[in-house]
């Protein structure tokens, strides 16, 4: 069995302005980066280390990586972005529909729910399958890691948790399929 260790970035310009982020960038905040360090230090408290580490191509998942992880080589993949809201992006939140938003953004140039969940599961689904795939650290967004876990029937809510800022959404692969061991926040 291997473990995909699923992160969500640390604090943006965006979060704090309460803005989408989807595919657009915002720079980390002087928090975010502190909780990227509180994250770092959680996995090496718990001796976790990693043999491939992944990133979105966002700067706001690069730069939250790096701080995880410092010096480890990683790759950027497309297929790890955020949920492209079309030309809602950049918008305050305050705009969006209530959820589920289903298909909600097709029609603004932007994906559909389960096209991103389907985006998402194809992409870690194929580093997984990668040789030498045993202890992976992916870093993308909040709405990709809460997509992932929908799709996966994991309810946070349930017990009260939340989808915070540098998340760890811990995901056991097997036989070609993902189950959902935990979910931390470090910075809790």
């Amino acid at each position: 069995m291997a473990t995909l260790y699923l992160m969500r970035h640390g604090q943006t310009l965006f979060n704090v302005l309460k803005r989408k982020q989807g595919w657009c960038d915002s720079p980390l905040t002087e928090a975010g980066v502190e909780q990227a360090k509180r994250a770092g230090a959680w996995f090496v408290e718990r001796g976790i280390s990693f043999d491939h580490a992944y990133s979105s191509t966002s700067e706001r998942a690069c730069d939250t990586l790096e701080l995880v992880v410092p010096g480890m080589p990683y790759a950027r993949l497309k297929g790890l972005k955020e949920w492209n809201f079309g030309t809602f992006e950049g918008l305050t939140e305050d705009t969006n529909p209530p959820l589920p938003y289903g298909d909600f953004y097709v029609p603004f140039g932007g994906e559909g729910e389960q096209e991103m969940r389907d985006r998402l599961m194809e992409t870690i689904g194929s580093i997984m399958e990668r040789p030498q795939h045993e202890s992976v650290l992916a870093v993308s967004h909040g709405a990709a890691t809460a997509g992932v876990l929908r799709e996966l029937g994991f309810d946070w809510h349930a017990d009260g948790r939340r989808l915070g800022n540098c998340c760890i959404a811990v995901l056991d692969y097997r036989d070609g399929s993902f189950s959902v061991r935990d979910l931390v926040n470090p910075n809790d």
